[in-house]
């Protein structure tokens, strides 16, 4: 039975991850993102109380 020999399909996970872990990682964290956030004003806004109409 071929499925029950783990040589080929292994070796091939083994890789893959290696691939995975050591390439992709790198690709995401160079992202840098089109339009960076700008910092927002300290002002405090000015709250007023709101009477319910009835």
């Amino acid at each position: 039975m071929p499925q029950l020999s783990p040589d080929p399909w292994f070796a091939i996970l083994v890789f893959s991850w290696i691939t995975f872990i050591t390439i992709i990682p790198t690709k995401i964290l160079n992202h840098t993102a089109p339009n960076e956030p700008t910092p927002m004003s300290e002002e405090t806004h000015k709250t007023e109380s709101w009477d319910w109409p009835w």
